[in-house]
């Protein structure tokens, strides 16, 4: 009798010590119910100590369909010498334009296990400004 071994995407640690193995946990409990659809795609935001970056991907075919961050030329020209809080806010607005070029309206929004503070919440509230409804 042979036993079948299920294999996921993710490495499931024994244990999860680390911030950043918590955060991932979060997330992939968060995953389980935020799914992308083509008439509602995913907003996803990443967090680094220095970046903030988010996209908007439908998850049915697995493409991005816009993208934004900090570090984008139309960003960084305006902010050379803000903060980290302000420049999340330019990204929500970025975001939410690009997002209406393509067509996008509604979105679902995945914090990727972040806490919806500081510049996560700061980037949601620029994009919900800038038209996206979620």
């Amino acid at each position: 009798m042979a036993t079948t071994v299920v294999r996921t995407k993710w490495p499931i640690p024994i244990r999860w010590k680390t911030p950043r193995l918590r955060r991932i946990r979060r997330h992939l409990r968060i995953r389980k119910k935020v799914v992308g659809q083509p008439a509602r795609p995913r907003l996803a935001v990443f967090r680094s100590n220095k970046h903030i970056y988010a996209q908007i991907i439908d998850d049915t075919r697995g493409h991005t369909l816009v993208s934004a961050s900090d570090l984008d030329k139309e960003v960084r020209d305006q902010a050379t010498g803000q903060r980290k809080m302000e420049r999340a806010v330019l990204v929500g607005r970025l975001l939410a334009q690009r997002a209406k070029m393509a067509g996008i309206e509604k979105v679902v929004f995945d914090r990727g296990g972040f806490r919806y503070h500081g510049r996560v919440k700061a980037l949601a509230d620029a994009a919900r400004e800038g038209g996206l409804q979620f």
